[in-house]
């Protein structure tokens, strides 16, 4: 008997796996902050035997080499990858025994696509394939996006990713178990699908690389490329240097003083409450980025890299756990911390500083002649419709696109709320008056206003 244990990092929209058999077992794409892998083996009484890699990642900062080193596996890691630290390169065909006892074998497969040296790993027991760990290269319903490398290379990769899907999915038994590191929200995942699991014979009858021609799904592919986040250029450098192993004690705490010397300088003090508390108040000059949000893909991308960042949590535990987001993406130790609330952040004297929630119906009764409506939507958001009269700046380009909003009174919207309160924060820090509009885009038209399609 084999198992597979799904280690979800559900802020990244990634996957890593622990997959073996009684006594021994793989880690596949692990985390930055290993414990939680360590924490999987110790509860199925397992050792982790080996780690592999199935390419040297865009989006976070990978734990496999501090894992490695720790439980003394071996660490796989795809030949083509560049990288300055020792590891065991995988080619082709390569197979290692993952529990001689149960059978359990992983089998390296060239997947270039993603990457130019991605690989993907499939698990046999007793010679049949049962799982296939993906990686970014066949994933729900789509692939990982070919555009990370190299921008020349962007259609060679887009046609290799193609073959990859057909190779994987002509050499493996349509019960496969399907097992992709990105596409459950990730930036690489080339397109979003819906479901959380998968198996081959499902890929073949769903996913567009594996039921169009090739110049067709190239076509699509690279026309539904969207921005890179920023902070991708940090990462693969940092994986193939070598991580250092993480630090998640808790930061200096920060009293109101050291809060409004920091936003004097210009660093980044950054609220993680949700956007209702946050708009009802807040420091001055505080960025709003909700714990429960995405918050390590959206500070990352926005914040000037290597920015001292100050976290302002309304618990320790909320704290704890925004640490840990920030480490996968290379934000390795806050300047300082707080936790509480307004009231404990503030200087003697000092107000909170606050802005008004609304809905759709609500801009729509008062009218948009005399606002300034902006949407922080995506490109292929807006796309699919937009409000009549609207300015467009995507929530990442908001910081740096502020001299762009036009005056007035801004309502700020996205498709939900959360990059609305994002946007918000930001330009009331600015000095602007602003409006959150925390609601759904459906409303919009519901409430009268023009929505302009086409």
């Amino acid at each position: 008997m084999f198992f597979v244990d799904v280690i979800e990092l559900e802020g990244l929209g990634n996957r890593s796996y622990l997959a073996g058999g009684e006594s021994t077992a793989v880690a596949v794409d692990p985390p930055r902050d290993i414990d939680q892998v360590l924490a999987a083996a110790a509860r199925r009484g397992v050792r982790i035997s080996h780690v592999v890699e199935t390419h040297i990642h865009n989006d976070y900062v990978t734990g496999g080499l501090e894992l490695a080193r720790i439980t003394g596996a071996a660490y796989l890691v795809p030949a083509g990858a560049n990288v300055s630290f020792a590891r065991t390169p995988v080619s082709d065909a390569d197979t290692v025994d993952v529990d001689t006892e149960a059978g359990l074998t992983l089998t390296a497969v060239a997947t270039p696509g993603h990457t130019p040296h991605h690989t993907a790993y499939v698990l046999g027991e007793a010679g049949r394939p049962v799982a296939a760990f993906t990686g970014g290269s066949l994933l729900i319903g789509t692939v990982g996006r070919p555009d990370l490398v190299e921008p020349r290379m962007t259609e060679q990769l887009a046609r290799a990713q193609y073959a990859s899907a057909h190779r994987l999915a002509d050499a493996l038994p349509d019960g496969t178990a399907v097992l992709p590191t990105h596409g459950f929200g990730s930036f690489c995942s080339s397109a979003q699908a819906d479901g959380d699991a998968t198996t081959i014979g499902r890929e073949k009858a769903a996913n567009t690389a594996l039921t169009v021609d090739v110049d067709t799904f190239v076509a699509e592919l690279l026309a539904g490329l969207e921005d890179v986040p920023a902070y991708y250029a940090h990462m693969g450098p940092a994986n193939a240097t070598g991580p250092e192993p993480v630090d998640l004690t808790p930061p200096a705490t920060a009293d109101p003083q050291e809060i409004a010397a920091r936003l004097a300088a210009g660093e980044w003090v950054v609220d993680l409450r949700n956007r209702v508390a946050f708009a009802e108040g807040h420091v001055a000059g505080s960025f709003n980025f909700e714990a429960d949000g995405k918050l390590a893909t959206y500070l990352a991308w926005m914040i000037p890299w290597g920015k001292p960042v100050t976290l302002l949590a309304e618990s320790p535990a909320q704290l704890a756990a925004a640490q840990r987001e920030l480490v996968r993406v290379g934000i390795d130790r806050p300047a300082a911390a707080a936790t509480g609330g307004p009231e404990a952040w503030l200087r003697d004297g000092e107000r909170p500083a606050s802005f008004p929630r609304a809905t759709f119906a609500r801009l729509a009764a008062e009218g948009t002649e005399e606002a300034v409506v902006l949407d922080v939507r995506r490109d292929s958001e807006r796309a699919g419709g937009w409000i009549e009269g609207s300015v467009h700046i995507p929530v990442h380009e908001v910081h740096r696109r502020l001299g762009e909003v036009p005056d007035g009174i801004v309502w700020v919207h996205c498709a939900g709320g959360m990059r609305a309160g994002i946007a918000a924060s930001l330009l009331d820090a600015a000095g602007r008056q602003v409006v959150a509009v925390d609601d759904g885009f459906d409303a919009a038209a519901e409430a009268g206003l023009t929505v302009v399609t086409g």
